[in-house]
């Protein structure tokens, strides 16, 4: 990274975080509002699932796409185009006259701000030795974390006072200075030359997601081993098998195998895919469970959600040292069960609430993956070249993107489809003990996990960046 010797990496860090917390600051509380902004647009509660959903798919389509641009291009150029497009959707939102027009703007913002998570991850990365990117990592988390938390906190009493529109409102501001701040801050970063782009391994890549995600999402209604289910799974596969077989012969692909065929790479991406379904999985039934089972206000509600993002924010800052003193192995042991164990009681509760129970449920929720997400994070980006630091965000981010979406949709359908079999409190704790049991696959996998992160990549000849 090209940067005058007056620079300070936390000043960077900071710039960089800033954009991220605007991006982010109304992800909670759309959820939240889904009832709301559907009856005002007349559009059902489950196809808003999408609102949420439909914009993680698709920047989970173009985050590999993304990353590498930032590779090629240079991680400040591409992060101030996400950014400025982030800002265009979010004025576009404030203004949708239907579901479809809002749910559209927000696929927009989302493809538009892909490059945010994988860039910021990168000059991050590249600003900081690997001993203090643990730390960094987690302010990184902390303000993913933060974000949520002061979209429920402001967003609430404003959605309920002055309607849904308010939260692009207060976004829109918050962008602008984001963007005019990133601009005069950021340093140029080192951009590859004379490289192409893998425009084909692109397209399989997003059409393999695309039909697995689909097949998740109508799973539970055309049944899981329906022809179209099944179709689309293997539609899937099968446009992988062509993606891992185009991505061996071009001479410059969109995700190096070399960077991603590693057990070093692939283990901690799988744990963190398993604990982030159960995560957002788990979070969006949430408030479903306490307005229709437990008539809570949409404020109210907000409020009870607030503990999950805080606790997620403290271990992400405390990251750094429990990874150094437990090592990873412990990690992620610790974080996977204690999102499976917040599913289970969320289970144990669905049929007749009780608030304290939920209540201490989200916050171990955002306790486990507050601490596994930012060292992983970290184990992550010390295995790879400077060179490759974009698209190993990028994979990484798009790992974390599909699973929440498939957390989301699917055990949101699934949720919907068991109802019509057992009455409304048990097809929610049935749901959540589903989740619970497909999020011990982190656990499970977290034993083959090296005690302690050896960063052995570190110690290669890496050409300059």
């Amino acid at each position: 990274m090209k940067q005058n010797r007056h620079a300070n990496p936390w000043v960077i860090t900071a710039t960089v975080l800033l954009g991220l917390l605007a991006t982010g600051i109304n992800f909670t509380i759309l959820a939240v509002s889904r009832p709301t902004i559907a009856a005002d647009l007349d559009i059902s509660v489950t196809t808003l699932v999408w609102l949420i959903s439909g914009p993680i798919l698709a920047n989970a389509l173009v985050t590999a796409t993304a990353g590498k641009l930032g590779d090629l291009y240079g991680h400040r150029r591409v992060y101030l185009i996400g950014l400025v497009g982030s800002l265009l959707a979010a004025g576009a939102s404030g203004v949708a006259w239907d579901g479809w027009s809002l749910i559209g703007f927000r696929v927009v913002g989302a493809v538009l701000g892909a490059a945010l998570g994988p860039s910021s991850m990168a000059m991050i990365s590249l600003i900081f030795p690997p001993a203090q990117r643990s730390t960094a990592l987690g302010y990184f988390t902390l303000v993913g974390a933060g974000g949520p938390v002061l979209g429920l906190v402001i967003g609430g009493p404003l959605v309920e006072s002055f309607g849904w529109r308010t939260i692009f409102w207060v976004q829109v501001p918050l962008l602008a200075l984001a963007v005019v701040v990133a601009y005069l801050v950021l340093p140029t970063v080192a951009s590859a030359r004379n490289v192409s782009f893998d425009v084909k391994g692109n397209l399989v890549l997003a059409g393999s997601l695309v039909t697995l995600l689909l097949a998740v999402q109508q799973g539970p209604t055309w049944g899981w081993v329906g022809p179209k289910t099944l179709g689309l799974l293997a539609l899937s596969i099968a446009g992988l098998w062509l993606f891992v077989s185009i991505e061996r012969r071009v001479e410059h692909p969109l995700i190096p195998l070399s960077v991603v065929q590693t057990r070093s790479f692939l283990l901690p991406v799988s744990v963190l895919f398993f604990a982030q379904f159960g995560y957002m999985g788990g979070f969006i039934l949430a408030p479903r469970l306490l307005r229709e089972v437990g008539a809570v206000s949409d404020s109210r509600i907000s409020l009870l959600l607030v503990p999950r993002p805080l606790t997620f924010a403290i271990a992400g800052v405390a990251a750094g040292y429990l990874v150094r003193h437990l090592g990873i192995r412990v990690i992620g042991v610790f974080g996977g069960s204690l999102v499976s164990i917040s599913l289970v009681m969320m289970a144990s509760t669905a049929s007749h609430l009780s608030i304290p129970v939920v209540v201490g449920a989200i916050a171990l929720s955002g306790l486990g993956m507050g601490a596994a997400q930012p060292s992983f994070t970290a184990a992550l980006v010390n295995c790879v070249r400077d060179e490759d630091l974009g698209v190993a965000g990028a994979v990484l981010a798009m790992a974390i993107q599909v699973a929440t979406s498939l957390g989301m949709n699917g055990l949101d359908s699934l949720q919907a489809s068991l109802q019509r079999g057992v009455n409304l409190g048990a097809s929610f704790g049935q749901t959540y003990l589903i989740g619970a049991a497909i999020t011990g696959g982190a656990v499970v996998l977290s034993l083959f996990l090296p005690k302690r992160d050896t960063q052995r990549a570190r110690s290669l000849e890496t050409p300059p960046v």
